[in-house]
């Protein structure tokens, strides 16, 4: 791809919107196609740090080099065929089929000539966000829409050229394009690309987007476009993956989940039928055999010694992550809710507590990964919602240049937070180098549930005082919870962050009430806590909805009338008092 690329762009209200210049045309040789990429930028996340340790005199970011490859893109060829590469990770949740019916739309290509293709990290950096958190469709609802349309008002200016008609007098339909006065003069997009051999030009101005009336594919049922891969089962999961000369990889772990490997050595694992590859090493301990039941089978002859940890019950956890202990930061605050409800001049007052439990993920498919470390260049075949991640990890732990690394994202069996770890990758690439042949290590169900991170308990108490009238006029919610998003960022994060994002998402009240506070305490504890379907909006909501219910008991009224009275003004209320009354109206 060639490119003169900046990074997108925030305008006044803090939307993202492309630049003429973010655009990437691929450096095709004539008549065989239109390629179109855009770089996402660096995740808001990476943005807000970069911006902590901007160097005007450097302009550097803090994070390196901003790759300007395209991370996504779409691709016309003479076929009259239309490909669009995704970065976000289809797992059973319907994205590719959502975002393809984003991007047919704003194109004007024919559905049956649409193919979703994975990006991944050979063709160009991934997504540095990953498939997390469930933004996908919010987060690429703009940036996808505004590739498209430029991409058809570039194929509209370049049928302008070969039928000498304006541009103006023109339409793009069901990957065509016509003359509005005569409609018989026609061109396919294949056709158009196939005859085109001058340079591609991005338009100096941003075509305008489609309406909600204009939809043809937005809000319709359309068939899934992953439906018949998965139904004559030609999908490709990461526990599918093969490749000739493949070994099948085990990694020793500590018995508990906070227990930890102090010392290891091959014992007699290599006398073991099948073992290829035996490693020990300070912090791992793993075997490559001819197949995985052998791999399994010669872990319990290497010599490791192990370190237990704290051997805990729930009632140590629970006790732990107890609003109280921790760290607390305020993460929202009006008027003065402590205040207002330590006078107790209230009509009525509630207070109430609510717990939520560790939780597994129990994806249907363990984690998997397949990698081959080759002098070269290393390859890997992951089940992961983080590919650009993975690729990072697997530089650092190689000891390789970041270019060297190859990420193929497959099909997810089910991910929910869980297939953003790393360690399946880092096992199967350190096994790899240490038998110079590909290897491919793929979970057990009991090595899933002991080596994983799991969803951190919570812990809430919230206390509430009404109006004689039932109005809310002050609320306090006190919300602790183990770390959900900082298991992933670097340890200086939580210094200069405070509360936990992932774990406090859904915390903050979003109901019209004078007097408030939201306060989230962050407690540690010795095993892994991480991403979990939602982060902290189940565990938050049910909290937080669960007493607004009692409220409206004890106030006399009907939950949702309660809930449609205290809803603010602002745009987002609107929009949830559609929702609610939507909702309403189903019942």
């Amino acid at each position: 791809m060639s490119q003169a690329a900046t990074p997108q762009f925030k305008d006044r209200k803090g939307c993202w919107r492309l630049s003429r210049r973010s655009f990437l045309i691929g450096a095709a040789t004539a008549g065989t196609g239109l390629f179109l990429g855009w770089r996402f930028g660096v995740p808001a996340l990476r943005l807000q740090m970069a911006a902590m340790f901007d160097s005007a005199e450097s302009g550097s970011t803090g994070f390196g080099e901003v790759d300007t490859r395209p991370n996504a893109w779409f691709a016309i060829t003479p076929d009259n065929r239309a490909t669009i590469h995704i970065p976000k990770i289809e797992m059973g949740q319907g994205i590719h089929t959502a975002l393809a019916q984003i991007a047919a739309d704003e194109l004007e290509v024919d559905w049956a000539l649409l193919t979703v293709a994975l990006a991944n990290t050979a063709d160009g950096p991934n997504d540095g966000s990953g498939t997390t958190g469930s933004m996908s469709v919010t987060s690429l609802w703009t940036p996808l829409r505004e590739v498209a349309a430029t991409m058809r008002q570039m194929l509209v200016n370049a049928a302008a050229e070969q039928l000498g008609v304006p541009a103006g007098q023109l339409t793009a339909h069901n990957s065509t394009v016509f003359v509005q006065s005569e409609p018989d003069r026609v061109l396919t997009y294949g056709e158009i690309v196939a005859a085109r051999t001058a340079a591609w030009e991005v338009p100096e101005e941003a075509p305008p987007l489609k309406t909600p009336d204009q939809y043809r594919y937005i809000g319709q049922a359309l068939p899934r476009v992953d439906f018949q891969e998965k139904l004559t089962g030609r999908a490709r999961y990461g526990f599918d993956m093969r490749l000739d000369g493949m070994l099948y990889g085990a990694a020793a772990y500590p018995n508990t989940v906070a227990g930890r490997i102090t010392a290891a050595s091959p014992g007699s694992a290599a006398a073991e039928p099948g073992v290829v590859t035996v490693l020990a090493e300070a912090d791992f301990a793993g075997v490559a055999a001819e197949s995985r039941v052998l791999a399994e089978a010669a872990l319990g002859k290497l010599a490791i010694e192990y370190e237990d940890g704290p051997l805990l019950n729930m009632a140590d956890i629970q006790q732990t992550v107890t609003v109280g202990n921790g760290k607390a930061t305020i993460i929202q605050r009006e008027g003065d809710a402590n205040g207002a409800l330590a006078q107790d001049t209230f009509a009525q007052t509630h207070l109430a507590e609510y717990r939520t439990p560790l939780a597994a993920h129990a994806h249907l498919e363990p984690q998997a990964a397949l990698v081959d470390v080759r002098a070269d260049q290393v390859e890997a075949w992951v089940s992961t919602q983080m590919p650009e991640l993975v690729r990072e990890t697997l530089a650092e732990a190689l000891g390789r240049e970041l270019e060297e690394i190859k990420v193929y994202s497959t099909y997810i069996g089910g991910g929910f937070g869980r297939k953003a770890g790393m360690e399946v990758a880092v096992e199967a690439a350190r096994l790899s180098r240490a038998a110079g042949r590909p290897v491919h290590v793929g979970w057990n169900r009991a090595k899933e549930f002991r080596a994983g991170y799991l969803r951190p308990p919570t812990h809430h108490i919230l206390k509430a005082g009404l109006s004689a009238d039932g109005r809310i006029q002050a609320l306090d919610h006190q919300q602790a919870s183990a770390d959900v998003a900082y298991l992933f960022l670097p340890a200086f994060f939580p210094i200069l962050a405070g509360a936990d994002f992932g774990a406090t998402r859904g915390a903050r009240l979003t109901y019209d009430i004078p007097n408030l506070r939201t306060v989230a305490w962050r407690t540690e504890l010795p095993f892994p806590t991480g991403w979990w379907r939602g982060l902290g909006l189940l565990a938050n909501i049910f909290a937080i909805e669960s007493f607004v219910d009692e409220l409206a008991e004890l106030a006399g009224a009907d939950p949702l009338a309660f809930r449609l009275a205290h809803l603010p003004e602002s745009t987002m209320g609107q929009r949830l008092r559609g929702v609610l009354e939507r909702v309403a109206e189903m019942a």
